[in-house]
């Protein structure tokens, strides 16, 4: 039977990358938000089917950290990244509460549509002041706490002025805007 969860998750994983994604989340705007430099580095927080962390890795001569709960995302992940010949990637499976990064590694994070799945956001706030450099740039996209056809049910989603004002409680600097009415970014730096 174990065959059949799997089936589902690359199903859920496919759909993901429906063009309605591309119409919320335009690849191209967040690459401009992440300003990529070719040697800098980057973790793709919650990276799923790699519908960011694909586009990350071909802007950049580094290894890109994909790191997810799910080792059926990140097998499917890798199954597109050898389609595509992307060898820069390192897939890590783990917890946003259980990262492993060293201080003051990371130039780059951007984790999308995960952090109102998180317990423990304090734990992740304090853990990646101290891996992004000091002149890092984290990346937050999340779902509006709006009625939307996509995404999850309203009661899970964190308004995009109530993470902010947790980041700024935790120390950040945070800028907020939308991509879409129904999906904001927050681009985060140490304060």
């Amino acid at each position: 039977m174990e065959g059949h969860g799997h089936l589902f998750e690359h199903h859920k994983a496919a759909k993901l990358l429906d063009p309605k994604r591309q119409e919320l989340v335009p690849v191209d705007k967040v690459l401009h938000l992440l300003q990529l430099q070719q040697d800098d580095l980057v973790a793709d927080l919650g990276c799923g089917n790699g519908y960011l962390t694909l586009p990350i890795a071909k802007s950049v001569d580094t290894k890109v950290h994909a790191v997810d709960l799910q080792q059926e995302m990140l097998e499917y992940l890798e199954h597109r990244a050898k389609e595509e010949h992307i060898t820069n990637i390192v897939y890590e499976k783990a917890s946003l509460e259980y990262l492993s990064f060293n201080k003051s590694t990371l130039d780059k994070v951007v984790s999308a549509f995960v952090l109102h799945e998180v317990p423990n956001l304090t734990k992740v706030f304090q853990d990646l002041n101290d891996m992004l450099k000091d002149d890092g740039l984290w990346l937050i996209l999340d779902w509006e706490a709006v009625e939307s056809e996509m995404g999850p049910p309203l009661h899970e989603r964190i308004a995009s002025e109530d993470l902010a004002q947790q980041l700024d409680t935790a120390g950040f600097k945070t800028e907020t805007g939308h991509l879409h009415p129904s999906v904001y970014y927050i681009a985060v730096r140490k304060g």
